[in-house]
């Protein structure tokens, strides 16, 4: 089977433009595909197989020349590039640019956002999230740019005071941990038990498990200062 080459998506986005009333025409200039309708502006989209970096630079290029450019690439089966999609999908929008695809066994076309100014959507929940997370953290105890395995979150570092306590006074009750930590929610955190960290020694007192003792030695680095 002859592997796929970008000028296979050509003809599928040719007839998808003809049937709009456009004129199409390819490798004009530096553009891969020109469309042109009447006295409108024209229509730029560059081809290429899959997604890139290179191709967003290159639309954004083309964007010196027409205001209406698109990306197309060949669309493909699975999760992976539906993940893809999304992302580059949202990437576009930002960057005011459309966004096609092409499925090369028939031909179809798929218009997934077209261009235009981004105008982003408020979301105050998410602000108050992220704010509430800064607030709660206590000190940096993370290093940018690192993955989340094993980052270090407000949630955690409250789990830790309720380990340390654990630790130095025994078994406790969970009114008791959370007068002396003064995390609020310490017995539903106990109970939910998210780290493996405590478990019920009788109804409403908590003791520390093995792996909650392995985890106060991360104290210092946790609950550090900035």
């Amino acid at each position: 089977m002859t592997p796929p080459r970008e000028t296979d998506l050509y003809p599928p986005i040719k007839a998808f433009l003809l049937d709009q009333g456009y004129v199409v025409k390819s490798e004009v200039g530096a553009a891969d595909v020109v469309a042109v309708r009447g006295a409108e502006p024209p229509v730029v989209v560059e081809l290429k197989l899959g997604f890139s970096l290179a191709l967003f630079h290159q639309c954004i290029e083309r964007l010196k020349a027409a205001d209406e450019v698109y990306l197309a690439v060949a669309r493909q089966p699975g999760k992976r590039f539906a993940k893809a999609l999304k992302a580059n999908t949202a990437l576009a929008r930002r960057l005011g640019l459309g966004l096609m695809t092409v499925r090369l066994a028939d031909g179809l076309v798929e218009v997934h956002c077209d261009p235009g100014p981004y105008i982003p959507r408020k979301q105050p929940k998410r602000r108050a999230r992220l704010l509430r997370e800064f607030a709660r953290r206590q000190g940096d105890p993370n290093d940018g740019g690192q993955t989340r395995a094993g980052l270090v979150t407000a949630y955690r570092q409250d789990a830790l005071k309720l380990a340390l306590h654990l630790f130095e006074a025994g078994a406790s009750k969970g009114a008791e941990v959370a007068r002396e930590t003064g995390v609020a929610r310490a017995t539903t955190m106990m109970r939910d038990n998210h780290y493996g960290w405590f478990e019920r020694v009788e109804k409403g007192v908590y003791g520390l498990t093995a792996q909650g003792a392995d985890a106060v030695a991360t104290a210092p680095r946790v609950l550090g200062a900035d």
